[in-house]
């Protein structure tokens, strides 16, 4: 049986890593030839985690074709998210917990796509089914990943299956989630190191949203106000990604995770449907979202009505 790669999307974060090393664990357990991957530099957060359980970061690819002809992805479906040269492989499963778009196969394969949190939720649920026993390393990365995907239980997309399956996943991995989660948080909330141009790209997501070619960027921080002290270097940057990519908007979020709100700087010639999806005026190319810290559940939905409307 040939090798297969598994990998999450670009600018990856901590479920998207996490993910494909968990499900090349579970594949490799049941016979299978898989190796995970990543298709972007590893985040601080992320990089927590790995350190406190003792694993290695997968390596690192630009393109998968050059190795394999089939693939495994995690935590994402829609292709621009994807590897580049994905129309040049096989895509044979997909395990995902987002919106799917943008996405067609060959032939057919195994799809896993759940209404939950974190796709570490759906994992779980993988290792029971295949009657796999969960080690304590791969149980800590599953709850790094639900923590980070759902800001400690805290956002809207947190369903009562991440909470059971934090919980569960916490005894094996010998932590307190919350403890743990709040350490893990700050310290990928810490980006003190980062320049503009590595900061709006952290955890950017390119999308389609009624034809117009959108990115959102989101950052966690535990202080707004430091992070948008240097708001013309970041609008900068933005312009720079405007430009390069042909966007037609860029939403750059900053959310903090102690008050569960989040700003927005916004620029690009479709800015005016933020105004229209979040009722908000901006002001300095920027507005205050309160109570808003999912992307997926709370800015993707509403800004892709409103530009489609």
């Amino acid at each position: 049986m040939a090798k297969k790669l598994i990998f999450g999307h670009k600018n990856p974060d901590t479920d998207t890593i996490t993910s494909a090393i968990v499900y090349a664990d579970l594949k490799s357990k049941i016979g299978e030839d898989v190796e995970p991957v990543r298709l972007g530099e590893v985040n601080g957060e992320t990089q927590f985690a790995l350190e406190q359980f003792g694993v290695e970061a997968p390596r690192l690819i630009e393109k998968a074709s050059d190795e394999v002809e089939q693939v495994i992805l995690v935590d994402h479906n829609e292709r621009q998210q994807s590897v580049d040269d994905i129309d040049q492989v096989q895509v044979m499963e997909v395990i995902d917990h987002h919106r799917i778009a943008n996405f067609e196969t060959q032939g057919p394969l195994y799809y896993r796509a759940e209404p939950v949190g974190c796709t570490a939720t759906i994992l779980n649920k993988l290792y029971k089914e295949h009657n796999v026993e969960v080690s304590k390393q791969m149980a800590g990365l599953m709850v790094s990943a639900i923590v980070s995907d759902s800001l400690l239980f805290k956002s809207p997309t947190c369903t009562e299956e991440d909470v059971a399956a934090a919980k569960e996943l916490e005894k094996i991995a010998g932590i307190d989630a919350e403890k743990y989660g709040l350490d893990m948080l700050k310290a990928g909330a810490d980006i003190s190191d980062k320049t503009m141009a590595e900061l709006i790209s952290l955890d950017a997501k390119n999308f389609d949203m009624g034809g117009a070619n959108v990115e959102v960027a989101q950052v966690n921080t535990v202080d707004t106000s430091e992070v948008l002290e240097n708001q013309a270097d970041i609008e900068a940057e933005m312009q720079k990604a405007i430009d390069e990519k042909g966007l037609d908007l860029f939403v750059f979020v900053v959310t903090d995770i102690l008050s569960n709100d989040s700003t927005a700087v916004v620029l690009g010639d479709k800015s005016a449907a933020v105004e229209k999806a979040f009722d908000v005026t901006l002001s300095e190319n920027k507005a205050v979202l309160e109570g808003v810290v999912s992307r997926k559940k709370q800015i993707v939905p509403p800004l892709t009505e409103a530009l489609s409307s």
